[in-house]
């Protein structure tokens, strides 16, 4: 009789998940409610974790700036995640939730921070060893990056939770004058705040230019034609907001086109993404197939008082707030939810799937 491992021990990567309970694939609990958020500066207190934990997500998937490192220094960084792992709410979370990890910039080491930051190893170091990645992980070692993907679930009712890296290759983000960004946010936040742009970056069309470099992309495609009754691309950027001048996928043209023509007309795809500080429910149609979904939850910690431009935007909430997708297998529809610091739904869309 073949074996594999239960729900909490198959989750590559995850945090405190190995149980020795075993099971047959087909046995394994299908996911049914998912929890996920990003944005969680770890010097302010964290009274969201009570909502999530009220929540009972069967796993909760953490989508960057998980702390706010912004440093060069891996004591600073590794000192920043211990404040983290000090809140009682996390560390509730954690014994009592499997959790799945991906960074953005702010944990990554530098904000809007891309593939030239020089301590891009030193900060994977403190973030496989905070988050519980196995020593014999790729994720500790590749060549390019952290990315991870896992399929939770019995065949038929099975989940797949794809994490791409987008920090450990990504070229050099320009302003609209050309010049490399560098005070990003700090300053540009201020001179664009007004303007239809809404943002401080053009659009990357360089030759070359990319978030995921090749031997991610190739990893990528290859994990989008396996099998899976759900796919959930966790993306810490937004992928299908249009008309923000902020990062997101819309800042590299070609990646993005790659990622639909990656992804088809595939109808059992939802994305979900963070980094903005306020909710998002964003849809995009497709000629011949399900419209798609970017479920966006930020942050746990951080609200920002403006809303960019997104001309695919359904609806969206500025307030502290965790994502939810609950999933009903018995209708083939998955609940994308927006909810507040005290557990209110905010923001609401039922999809679909195929």
């Amino acid at each position: 009789m073949s074996q594999a491992p239960t729900r909490r021990a198959a989750i590559a990567g995850a945090a405190a998940l190995a149980v020795a309970t075993q099971v047959r694939a087909e046995d394994a609990k299908p996911l049914t409610r998912l929890a996920f958020g990003a944005c969680a500066r770890q010097n302010k207190d964290q009274p969201i974790w009570e909502a999530v934990l009220a929540a009972r997500p069967d796993l909760f998937v953490f989508l960057g700036d998980n702390v706010y490192g912004d440093t060069r220094d891996p004591k600073v960084l590794r000192d920043k995640y211990a404040m983290l792992a000090a809140k009682p709410g996390f560390r509730k979370l954690k014994e009592t939730t499997p959790l799945l990890a991906i960074w953005d910039d702010h944990d990554f080491g530098k904000n809007d921070g891309g593939g030239e930051f020089p301590m891009k190893h030193e900060s994977r170091a403190a973030f496989c060893d905070f988050w519980d990645v196995a020593p014999d992980s790729p994720r500790r070692t590749r060549p390019d990056g952290i990315y991870t993907s896992t399929i939770v679930g019995p065949p038929g009712r099975d989940v797949q939770i794809i994490l791409p890296d987008l920090r450990f290759n990504r070229t050099t983000l320009h302003t609209p004058g050309g010049f490399p960004a560098m005070a990003g946010r700090y300053i540009a936040g201020k001179l664009f705040r007004d303007s239809a742009i809404a943002g401080p970056y053009k659009y990357e069309e360089y030759d070359g230019a990319t978030m995921l470099g090749s031997a991610q992309w190739d990893w990528l495609e290859a994990e989008l034609q396996k099998p899976a009754a759900l796919r959930l691309i966790g993306s810490s950027l937004q992928v299908l907001s249009r008309g923000t001048g902020w990062e997101a996928w819309e800042r590299f043209p070609a990646d993005l086109a790659r990622l639909h023509k990656a992804i088809g007309n595939a109808g059992n795809v939802i994305l979900l993404s963070g980094d903005v500080h306020y909710g998002e429910i964003t849809r995009m149609a497709r000629e011949g197939a399900a419209p798609l979904y970017d479920l966006t939850s930020s942050g746990l910690t951080e609200v920002w008082d403006v809303l960019p431009p997104n001309d695919r935007r359904v609806s969206a909430w500025r307030g502290r707030n965790f994502g939810v997708v609950e999933i009903d297998w018995e209708a083939r529809r998955a609940l994308l939810q927006v909810r507040d610091e005290g557990g209110g739904v905010r923001l609401s869309e039922s999809v679909p799937f195929a």
